[in-house]
């Protein structure tokens, strides 16, 4: 019988099995940031070590780092000393660096694809959740905390349990409108929060085959808000024409090679999976959430559960404090809930195909009165693409903040934060209470032309009646 993926990279990196039934896991590349990193480093220099392998780990600063100010020192006190910190270590432990004066520097799971940094059949980690985005690639790439990433600074291995494998097929086409980060939303809610716990999730199926490497991305990168440890696409042609000439891959001969190794590493035909879901693509709408949770969401039309409804007295608690949170009621549609802040970016959709996608229908719409709408690249680079292409100026044309690089108001860990009260439309990746900044700040996630919709008219709407997506597709 054939090998998954998943099979197949964790076999190849195993360096051996330990008592307690986990797996001493060689990671093959290390991404770090300048949040959970610095403890990391000062372990190692109580335990005078040194970083194992420095040429496989690459560091940006991405979380902290202001979007509206690109200069030091920061105004921030804190975000001042953690990237210095950052710039210390960098130097002192001979690990790469893209600072803000490289014009590299952006959300390390963007910066790590746009160099070709992540690869097929690779083993990839970060002190950070959504590391699961680099799957795209047909790598297995796993979120861990700052004892690890100490771990992996100084071994380059890690420990953990192996994982099942659930395939996930997505076939048919979506309907105008609809975008991978709804599908990403559709699969949460219908799997839940905790469906993935002890998984990797494999993404396939004619859609999944159809969709560009950034719109793979955008799925992966949630896997973790579906319970999964990682998510991954198999490689193919898309991948390795994506990956070709980029910095850190590899030229000539040598690419040829591993093309051919990394076309090998996809899932064989014949592979046994621990459980397979099948879904049509056609019964995916836009999707928002409505509660604290990831899989608290449904379709734009939908209304509020009424908590008396629930299955049993778990879910009817939780449905009740989330509509609490909210600030919603049963019975209510989510469509007209009105919005204080407009949110597209983020390691989930802050990417060049986002932001050309937004831009198409925002052309000649503006910003409604009152909402704070901003618009933050994923990484420098995304920046210049998109100002190269003029998008920018349609984002402030339209009433738009357009920001520097960085993690923004995804997870507020710099100056973007919400304020009170205050609902976002946001393009991110999770909701939970205080997530963007605000102990009662309120988050309801969407699409980023679904986020469009709402700062235009300042309410929460269905993007294909607000920019009439489907008439503007059938003449397409």
């Amino acid at each position: 019988m054939g090998q998954s993926l998943f099979e197949k990279v964790w076999n190849a990196h195993v360096v051996r099995a330990l008592a307690n039934g986990q797996t001493q896991l060689l990671i093959g590349t290390h991404l770090i940031h300048e949040v959970t990193s610095p403890q990391a480093f000062g372990m190692l220099r109580d335990l005078g070590l040194k970083v194992k392998y420095p040429e496989r780990t690459f560091a940006t600063v991405d979380h902290i780092v202001p979007t509206d100010q690109r200069t030091e020192p920061f105004s921030d006190p804190l975000a001042d000393a953690m990237i210095k910190e950052l710039a210390r270590n960098a130097k002192e432990f001979d690990v790469t660096y893209f600072d803000l004066s490289t014009g590299k520097q952006g959300i390390v799971h963007v910066v790590g694809p746009e160099q070709g940094i992540t690869q097929p059949g690779t083993t990839i980690a970060c002190g950070d959740s959504h590391t699961a985005t680099h799957g795209a690639f047909g790598a297995i790439a796993f979120g861990i905390g700052t004892t690890q990433v100490r771990d992996l600074l100084a071994t380059q291995t890690m420990a953990m349990s192996k994982l099942k494998v659930r395939r996930i097929n997505v076939d048919g086409e979506l309907r105008p409108g609809v975008y991978a980060k709804d599908v990403i939303l559709h699969i949460i809610a219908l799997l839940g929060a905790k469906g993935g716990i002890g998984y990797a999730y494999e993404y396939g199926g004619s859609l999944f085959d159809a969709f560009s490497m950034e719109e793979r991305m955008t799925v992966c990168n949630m896997s973790i808000e579906g319970g999964a440890r990682c998510g991954y696409v198999n490689p193919d042609d898309k991948t390795f024409a994506y990956l070709k000439g980029r910095p850190y891959c590899p030229k000539g001969a040598d690419w040829d090679a591993a093309v051919e190794e990394w076309r090998a590493v996809a899932s064989d035909p014949d592979c046994a999976y621990d459980d397979v879901v099948d879904l049509r693509a056609e019964d995916i709408a836009p999707s928002v959430t409505w509660g604290v949770s990831p899989d608290q969401g449904f379709s734009i039309d939908g209304v509020m559960p009424d908590p008396a409804a629930a299955k049993d007295e778990a879910a009817r608690v939780s449905i009740q404090e989330a509509l609490d949170y909210m600030k919603l009621a049963p019975g209510t549609p989510i469509k007209g809930t009105k919005i204080d802040v407009a949110f597209i970016g983020s390691c989930t959709n802050g990417r060049l195909s986002d932001f050309r996608e937004v831009a198409k229908y925002l052309r000649g719409h503006k910003v409604a009165a009152g909402i704070k709408a901003i618009a933050v690249p994923g990484s420098q680079i995304v920046d210049q693409l998109c100002r190269n292409e003029g998008l920018h100026e349609v984002f402030e044309e339209a009433g738009f903040e357009w920001r520097g690089a960085g993690c923004s108001m995804c997870l507020a860990m710099n100056p973007d934060k919400l304020i009170g009260d205050q609902l976002c439309a946001s393009s991110s990746n999770r909701n939970f209470k205080g997530r963007q900044g605000s102990p009662t700040g309120r988050t309801v996630l969407m699409s980023p032309v679904m986020v469009a919709a709402a700062a235009v008219t300042g309410v929460i709407s269905d993007a294909r009646e607000v920019f009439e997506v489907e008439a503007a597709a059938a003449t397409a």
